[in-house]
């Protein structure tokens, strides 16, 4: 017996673009193109009926943009992750695609290897981000921290401590927790023990629930 393919609908209001990657993701082994839309409504409709695993999505559309189409999807549809693929990579596309609910995030000069690892990732319920979104994301969280600190921010949920928030912050970005380490500049087991104690109070049995949760309590 074998696994299901992984079922991709892609969203881009260029007929060029989606032709070229519906061509690129039929290439990869066990992953097929369920669908295709125009615009975040087409999205919407083409979620609804396929129940793809992924929805690769354009940000820039007509009709309805790739962000508000990310936030209707994952609400209707919790198990349809959304792999942003835009031209754009600016603060003001990026958070608000986040925080819609995409878990992926990639630029339209992605390597075909880079995409098929996303569609992967994305698939088995983990995240993946450019690499130079999650030093952005980083320094986001960095200077948040610090703006939070400066002004006695009100006490966090489920009694997670500002360090074990951090770290919940940068799960949600998509590190490990080697990257983590490097990040925070402390050890591989104290990242660990901050990673178990997170999902302890947050309950979370695994790294997607963890990115759940930081984003439905506003931690991202």
């Amino acid at each position: 017996m074998t696994n299901s393919p992984i079922r991709v609908l892609i969203a881009d209001d260029q007929r060029v673009v989606r032709d070229g990657l519906t061509m690129l993701v039929d290439l990869i082994d066990d992953v097929e193109v369920v669908g295709t839309a125009r615009d975040g409504n087409e999205a919407i409709d083409g979620a609804q009926r396929e129940r793809p695993d992924v929805v690769l999505m354009d940000l820039r559309m007509p009709e309805l943009d790739g962000a508000g189409a990310t936030r209707l999807i994952r609400t209707a549809l919790p198990d349809t992750q959304v792999l942003v693929l835009t031209t754009y990579a600016d603060d003001e596309s990026l958070f608000p695609a986040l925080q819609a609910g995409a878990r992926g995030y990639l630029t339209k000069d992605a390597s075909a290897e880079e995409i098929e690892q996303a569609i992967r990732a994305l698939a088995a319920g983990r995240t993946h981000l450019d690499p130079a979104i999650q030093q952005r994301l980083i320094s986001a969280v960095v200077d948040t921290q610090r703006v939070a600190v400066a002004a006695d921010a009100p006490s966090l949920p489920d009694e997670l401590t500002p360090r074990e928030a951090k770290v919940l912050r940068l799960i949600a970005t998509g590190l490990s927790n080697a990257e983590i380490a490097a990040a925070l500049v402390v050890s591989h087991a104290t990242v660990k023990t901050h990673v178990n104690h997170v999902f302890a109070k947050t309950g979370a049995r695994d790294r997607a629930q963890a990115v759940r949760y930081a984003y439905q309590h506003g931690i991202v």
